[in-house]
């Protein structure tokens, strides 16, 4: 079957094919793109008008079709229009994955202004520090967020609140949402450069603060060229394989997909939002994960796709009501944010009759996924990401940043349209992480014969929580903010839910007496909830040093018992 995908990859992005690839000048380097991708998400949006009476967002017992969609978003731009917000300007989203996200979201990146997706997890302070760093003219909330940022409002730069489902604690001068829809008017007509920033999502900072990565239009609708079509070349190439599973008798039904991680990262927004809505499928919102609940909702809104981090499939095949629930409509299960392992593909594989499993390897960093693998590519390789989409150069590199030959192991660089044009306020970190459009992935891979990657390993100081990003530095910074704290080093433990849980070894000042709960109540303060250490081991020898004097984190983490943990 990879020959008949190397013959299908060539017919499907040839000269005339549906996703042609040519070289697009972009920012001065030529750069992989699809001839036929939108020229905006504008256009994405617009073109999804089509779909009309059409569920679209779902949430408990509310349901907007696309026609109420499009009635709303435009009136929430001719609101932000109206308050000065012109293209290029920013209005940032802080909120749960309430649909008011998506209609919010569409509406800034419809009218050329710049959707900043702020981490719902964040703290106050950390609301503050995005707010200052990105200077939205607007900053959209629901009540949890809003609550936390209204005491450091003060020390924030000027910006027009709006309160989604949080009448209830609106301060003098804010905008209930309410405002937003009735204001009517019509979607405003502006042109849309490719290259400008459609959006700005916070990835988590090697040096301790997030950074701001500058989506653009161009990388969003290459990522959703990319989607579309590992989907048709690869269930094309099964076919001719005469591998094809599944009956496809009867007219299709609408894609449905359960949104289960953040809309405020790449997976959930970029790869099922923006697929979604340009194939009319509907997006069904939750208040927040849990497998009895998303079984509940597969069998009464017949959800046909489940994208998310790997524990929630595993968590939904081993509930109790699975095989009581009408899993029937399932078609795709599995998602990316972290490997799916090999015995999960198998148990995903055999788990219902038309279901088949699935995943992505791609960064914030690439507007989406940079490869896909799935069905029967996934099964035969497990371990496997799958092979990079057609609009993205891919090498490794060593140590010092020399090419490696094919097929040796290294980091891996990938350069096409779909990375991002940098990290916002950060000339340096861009300069670090992009050269000559080449994106360090901080990831170690090797490519197979067939073209398919395998991260072997990470080059980043990362940990990956239940598919967010932890850097370690950040963990650090906050806990030696603490007085007691002479040393620390934060490493990735690993957790057979969450993929791997937040580690740290400390060695405290003389005398110091704080306690693992100490630390953690510390962190509390400085840092969201997700990157505050499960595992704190109090030492009281030095921690082991390599000559250049870099705490050795591999060898604490293969010699410290999670059952010594304080």
């Amino acid at each position: 079957m990879y020959e008949e995908l190397r013959t299908v990859w060539k017919e499907l992005t040839g000269p005339g094919a549906p996703f042609e690839v040519i070289e697009t000048e972009v920012r001065g380097i030529s750069l992989k793109s699809y001839k036929n991708a939108p020229h905006s998400l504008r256009d994405v949006w617009l073109g999804s008008a089509q779909h009309g009476e059409l569920d679209y967002l779902v949430y408990e017992d509310e349901r907007w079709t696309y026609l109420d969609a499009h009635r709303e978003v435009a009136s929430v731009a001719n609101w932000l229009a109206a308050q000065g917000v012109q293209p290029g300007d920013r209005v940032a989203i802080a909120m749960r994955n309430y649909p008011e996200w998506m209609l919010a979201y569409w509406a800034a990146v419809s009218m050329g202004a710049t959707a900043v997706g702020m981490n719902a997890w964040w703290t106050g302070a950390e609301m503050l520090y995005g707010v200052q760093d990105a200077t939205p003219k607007v900053l959209i909330c629901d009540r949890e967020r809003l609550e936390r940022f209204l005491p450091h409002q003060a020390d924030a730069p000027p910006t027009i609140l709006v309160g989604v489902r949080a009448d209830s604690v609106l301060p003098d001068g804010a905008v209930p949402w309410s405002e937003l829809r009735a204001a009517g008017g019509e979607l405003p007509d502006v042109e849309i450069d490719p290259d400008s920033d459609a959006s700005v999502f916070y990835t988590s900072g090697t040096t301790g603060k997030p950074k701001g990565a500058q989506l653009t239009h161009r990388g969003c609708t290459n990522n959703l060229f990319s989607l579309v079509f590992w989907n048709m070349a690869q269930g094309a190439a099964t076919a001719r394989a005469g591998r094809s599973r599944g009956s496809s008798d009867g007219p299709a039904a609408q894609l449905s997909s359960l949104v289960t991680t953040p809309l405020f990262h790449v997976t959930a927004n970029n790869c099922i939002a923006h697929s979604a809505t340009l194939a009319g499928g509907k997006l069904v919102h939750m208040y927040k994960w849990d497998a009895g609940e998303a079984l509940r909702l597969i069998e009464r809104e017949k959800i046909s796709n489940l994208s998310g981090v790997p524990v929630m499939s595993r968590e939904l095949l081993a509930h109790p009501d699975f095989e009581k629930t009408d899993t029937s409509t399932l078609k795709s299960l599995g998602g990316g944010g972290a490997p799916l392992q090999p015995d999960l593909v198998a148990k995903i594989e055999n788990s219902a009759a038309n279901v088949r499993p699935g995943t992505g390897y791609g960064m914030t960093e690439t507007c989406g996924i940079i490869t896909a693998n799935g069905a029967d590519f996934f099964v035969d390789k497990p371990e496997s990401a799958g092979p990079a989409m057609p609009v993205f150069e891919t090498k490794t590199i060593d140590a010092d940043g020399n090419d490696q030959p094919p097929g040796t192991v290294g980091e891996l660089c990938v350069r096409g349209s779909q990375v991002i044009r940098g990290y916002l306020n950060r000339e340096e970190e861009t300069a670090e992480s992009i050269q000559g459009g080449w994106l360090r992935t901080g990831d170690v891979a090797r490519i197979d014969e067939d073209g398919f990657i395998f991260i072997v390993d990470r080059a980043k100081d990362m940990l990956l929580r239940g598919g967010e990003n932890v850097y370690c530095a950040e963990v650090e910074n906050a806990i030696f903010e603490h007085a007691d704290v002479a040393e620390c080093a934060v490493f990735g433990v690993p957790d057979d839910r969450l993929g791997e849980e937040v580690g740290a070894a400390v060695v405290l000042r003389k005398d110091a007496t704080a306690t693992g709960d100490d630390l953690r109540a510390h962190c509390t303060e400085r840092i969201a909830k997700y990157k505050i250490p499960r595992y704190v081991w109090l030492l009281t020898e030095p921690l082991p040093r390599n000559a250049s004097g870099k705490f050795l984190k591999r060898q604490l983490r293969d010699d410290l018992d999670t059952t010594e943990a304080v």
